[in-house]
């Protein structure tokens, strides 16, 4: 019957359907693989041969066969399938398997204007002879099946309308080192080049969205976090939406600070007029935010910062929710209220908070960042003052309105502003924290732009990347991987475009960086720890000094080459204080660990010759840049062994790392009762980490009595963070009796900063 079927080929050939050969690719993918079978795939398959059938088809099938047998009983069809969708996408870019020399694919990639045409003046022929002789295409197969969907997804050269793809992963690796190490002398820049590659192509560094969908592409926009703050006048209102559309339209996810807008009914002109609040110019946000869809990679996304003083704060709390009609609602921004010292006390103690306009009370917006007792002593003045326009409420019910909202939708985050700036690289008398961004991990300073081309303004961009902890096997690792993350993101500093001078500005005069961590899940599974149970307070303390420890000094030793940040005479390791010096002491009743690492000659070197990069930590959520790695999110337990998460691309199964040998390690998300453990974690790390980190509270109503989560416990959790130091809560999760291991591929909100 197979002699009268021919197939339609790739090249539009047709030719006799040949089952051996479809046998024999299943078993070349099958190669080494554990408890995979070659028939079940065929069998699962079922085709149905037709006479011009297309072997691209054919294929598809094949894959799909595969992915769909991806269990807890069989993890390496994950393995399977990805090896098969690689030769899949090898003949769609190259029209067979293997792949062209280095040099002859970025001549013609190049040609078709799909990469920078600097790589071709910057490096010889020669060089790329070198370059090609780096790469091990072989690495290609250790993908897993959602990995390489997710290159295909987001990451790969393409054309997004035609569906035609034009490189692979390694080509991918090489490249993106190829750029970022291009200003380097000639006598290095090749091996930075070698080691660098075979550090991210065996997934021990991860890289973020833009810098693996953009670098090596004529777009020169890497920065993954942007934070624009907003004043309290029309020009600068309109410079904020100006600047949002831009940044979201070159794939970067928004933090907008607009928390000193004034409140609805204050005097404008002179009293000539009322002024329309805050909600109105929220949705003129809105809308710039989702003006872009971010050239087809992810959507616009941004969260919003106010205080929970503000004199709307009762409307602005609710603005997410789906009561309410649309007038009242902005609905499609996410947002994080922010809180200090002196609110958390008129909880403890019984107290009210009152609610102000930023405009009628001189200073207390100011100082909210950068001077506690200042702010402490205005605060009390101004409720006392009977001429200012205030709401006085119990601090329980606002607290308990923002936990409820909190709750419900999600995705109303917390942001602790205090220790923001005592527990900070800046000095917030001359660089205060103002806000975070999208995703709730980076802090740094902004200033609010009068105009579109304001100099004067900081727009603060922070660049991102994370250790795979999972491939750790030795903390001193991280000399070497500090060393090429810190040198290659900040070539990346110089090496992209900025679309605004106060971005531009911002960027030179400061330099920061966020390295984060993926895989933190597996990485206490191999070390037989606990999220829980305070087993691995210890072992957190130390990996998270070492992370910060050789960062600074990788920092360090670059200043030395290069010299420091312009503005590094505004951060605090200016005046020789280190993180292990402002960190609160409260965390030292939940963990003992001393340090380990020689802090004092780090201090000194410090002090000596500076430091090239103002902040080096943050802990992202890695949605994406987790499941190239094949590696668990950021510093999140997982959900279940095999996670099912639901993307544009379809639904995607994949196993926690070594599940076969881990899984009696592992521990699972909603078997974990409480966030204690969990936050005690968190706070470990931010005694080293300089910015911040995306932190999650989860609750399971099942546990409680007529399943709901009481709001003693939410509350009681948040004065468990603010206790221990810890700057910022990213999701609230609940878990609502769906199926525990499907995650929505939509880490920061909508895919926008996610690494």
């Amino acid at each position: 019957m197979n002699k009268n079927i021919l197939v339609s080929k790739r090249d539009g050939d047709k030719e006799q359907l040949d089952l051996d050969k479809i046998h024999k690719v299943i078993t070349w993918a099958a190669e080494g693989l554990s408890h995979v079978s070659v028939s079940e795939v065929e069998l699962k398959s079922h085709i149905q041969f037709y006479d011009g059938i297309q072997t691209t088809d054919i294929h598809e099938t094949l894959i799909k066969s595969a992915a769909d047998l991806i269990s807890e009983q069989a993890p390496d069809y994950q393995y399977l399938a990805a090896r098969l969708a690689i030769f899949h996408l090898r003949k769609k870019a190259y029209g067979q398997f293997e792949p062209p020399h280095l040099y002859d694919h970025v001549v013609k990639l190049s040609e078709l204007k799909k990469y920078d045409s600097h790589l071709l003046s910057d490096y010889s022929q020669a060089d790329f002879e070198t370059m090609n002789g780096f790469i091990d295409h072989s690495r290609d197969m250790n993908f897993s099946y959602a990995a390489v969907k997710q290159l295909e997804g987001k990451y790969l050269v393409q054309n997004r309308v035609t569906g035609e793809y034009y490189e692979s992963p390694q080509m991918l690796y090489m490249l993106i080192g190829a750029c970022l190490f291009a200003s380097y002398p000639q006598a290095t820049r090749l091996d930075f080049i070698r080691r660098f590659y075979d550090a991210v192509s065996t997934f021990k560094l991860s890289l973020p969205t833009p810098i693996m969908a953009g670098v090596r592409t004529p777009t020169r926009q890497f920065s993954s976090c942007v934070l624009i703050e907003c004043g309290d006048s029309l020009d600068s209102i309109n410079a904020t939406s100006s600047a949002i559309v831009k940044y979201v339209s070159q794939r970067a996810g928004i933090g907008i600070n607009a928390g000193n807008i004034r409140a609805v009914g204050s005097p404008i002109r002179n009293g000539e007029a009322f002024h329309t609040g805050c909600i109105p110019f929220y949705k003129h946000f809105q809308t710039a935010v989702k003006s872009c869809s971010q050239g087809g990679v992810r959507g616009g996304a941004a969260t919003l910062f106010y205080p929970i003083w503000h004199y709307e704060v009762e409307n602005l709390l609710v603005l997410k929710n789906n009561r309410g009609v649309d007038e009242n609602r902005v609905r499609h921004l996410d947002y994080g209220v922010q809180f200090n010292r002196l609110m958390y006390q008129r909880l403890i103690t019984g107290g009210t908070i009152s609610l102000f306009s930023p405009s009628d009370v001189p200073g207390l917006y100011d100082a909210f960042f950068a001077d506690q007792e200042k702010f402490e002593a205005l605060y009390v003045q101004y409720e006392q003052d009977d001429s200012i326009r205030k709401k006085t409420l119990k601090a329980l019910e606002l607290f308990s309105l923002f936990a409820s909202e909190r709750a419900s939708t999600g995705r109303i985050y917390l942001q602790n502003v205090d220790h923001c700036n005592t527990h900070s690289p800046f000095d917030p008398e001359v660089a205060p924290v103002r806000q975070s961004n999208l995703c709730l991990e980076i802090a740094l300073p902004t200033k609010p732009l009068q105009h579109v081309h304001d100099e004067e303004g900081e727009i603060a961009l922070c660049t991102l990347a994370a250790f795979n902890l999972g491939k750790l096997d030795d903390l001193h690792e991280l000399e070497e991987m500090s060393e090429l993350l810190v040198r290659a993101l900040d070539s990346l500093l110089d090496y992209q475009d900025y679309p605004l001078p106060a971005a531009y500005n911002a960027t030179m005069g400061r330099r920061p960086l966020g390295v984060g961590v993926i895989n933190f899940a597996n990485y206490l599974a191999k070390h037989g720890v606990r999220y829980s149970d305070g087993s691995a307070n210890g072992l957190t303390h130390k990996t998270f000094e070492a992370i910060q420890y050789y960062l600074l000094k990788a920092s360090n030793r670059l200043a030395k080459e290069q010299g420091t940040c312009t503005k590094f005479n505004e951060t605090t390791y200016a005046k020789g204080i280190l993180p292990v010096d402002t960190y609160k002491r409260d965390l030292d009743e939940v963990c003992s660990e001393g340090l380990h690492l020689d802090w004092e000659s780090l201090r000194s070197d410090i002090k000596t010759h500076g430091l090239r990069n103002s902040t080096l930590t943050a802990l992202m959520p890695s949605e994406t840049s987790s499941q190239i790695s094949n590696a668990t999110n950021g510093i999140e337990p997982p959900r279940g062994f095999v996670s099912v998460k639901a993307s544009k691309d379809g639904i995607l199964k994949q196993v926690v790392p070594d599940f076969e040998e881990l899984r009696h390690n592992y521990e699972l998300l909603w078997d974990i009762n409480g966030n204690d453990g969990y936050l005690q974690l968190v706070a470990i790390m931010q005694k080293f980490v300089d910015q911040t980190i995306s932190a999650n509270t989860n609750y399971d109503p099942a546990r409680f009595e007529g399943g709901k989560v009481p709001m003693k416990l939410l509350l009681k959790d948040l004065l468990t963070a603010y206790k221990l130091g810890v700057k910022t809560l990213y999701y609230h999760n609940t878990r609502d009796g769906a199926a525990d291991s499907l995650e929505d591929d939509d880490g920061c909100a909508g895919g926008a900063c996610k690494i």
